[in-house]
């Protein structure tokens, strides 16, 4: 089936001499991955390796077989040109984190618009704006809602939060119970947008323990979960 749609490349990686398997999250398909032959070496090609840096917006022409192998892109252009997600240092360290995380939790080979414009609007408001130290936070937390799991935040004040059951509780029952300044500050995040969290100040060893407290969330919470390669990087930028 030949499908023209929207897609966010969440990676790339060189296989054999000059060929690319790019995995990508498209609007009308979900999760696919695709073989690009030849691309590498290709400079009169439709299809060139500056397309698929991570997280990029394309629209693509791609050939669905939806046997569970490679599929094919015909045809790319890029949808939504970034103007500072793969030139500014920091973005694109965030950039790397974000993406590694997309392709670690999203595994859906069916159409989700609603997350697929969550993703997609995210990263636009991230290219457009300067005060993002917790920007990736306040994303993968956001991001829960559309996988499933969001915190029950009906009880947020009470003290301790409970990672497993995701829920606030007023009693310590579980070895995944937490509480003190990095709950606090976890309940900063919640409902509040991206204009908002620049509200919020954290030091860098704040800011770390609410991150690493997200994505223990996500480990109880997603099969298979690994924390990214990236995440190192990542936190020796905000400060």
């Amino acid at each position: 089936m030949v499908e023209t749609t929207r897609a966010i490349v969440f990676s790339s990686i060189k296989y054999a001499e000059a060929d690319l398997i790019v995995t990508a999250y498209t609007k009308n398909s979900g999760l696919k991955t695709y073989l690009l032959r030849g691309v590498l070496k290709s400079k009169k090609g439709k299809l060139k390796a500056s397309y698929f840096q991570p997280l990029t917006q394309l629209e693509i022409v791609a050939h669905h077989k939806n046997k569970g192998t490679l599929e094919r892109i015909s045809e790319v252009k890029v949808a939504y040109p970034y103007n500072t997600l793969h030139t500014e240092i920091v973005k694109s360290s965030l950039v790397m984190f974000l993406a590694e995380m997309l392709k670690n939790v999203v595994q859906e080979e069916e159409e989700n618009e609603i997350l697929f414009q969550y993703i997609e609007a995210s990263l636009q408001w991230l290219d457009n704006h300067e005060s993002i130290a917790n920007f990736h936070i306040l994303f993968l937390l956001k991001l829960t809602e559309y996988l499933g799991f969001y915190p029950d935040t009906s009880n947020a004040h009470l003290q301790y939060f409970n990672l497993a059951e995701g829920l606030f509780e007023d009693q310590d029952v579980s070895i995944y119970s937490y509480s003190g300044a990095v709950v606090g500050n976890l309940r900063q995040f919640f409902g509040i947008n991206f204009e908002a969290m620049s509200g919020i100040k954290l030091t860098k060893k704040e800011r770390l323990d609410v991150l690493n407290l997200v994505l223990d969330y996500y480990n109880l919470h997603l099969q298979n979960f690994t924390k990214p390669k990236s995440l190192v990087v990542l936190n020796q930028l905000f400060n």
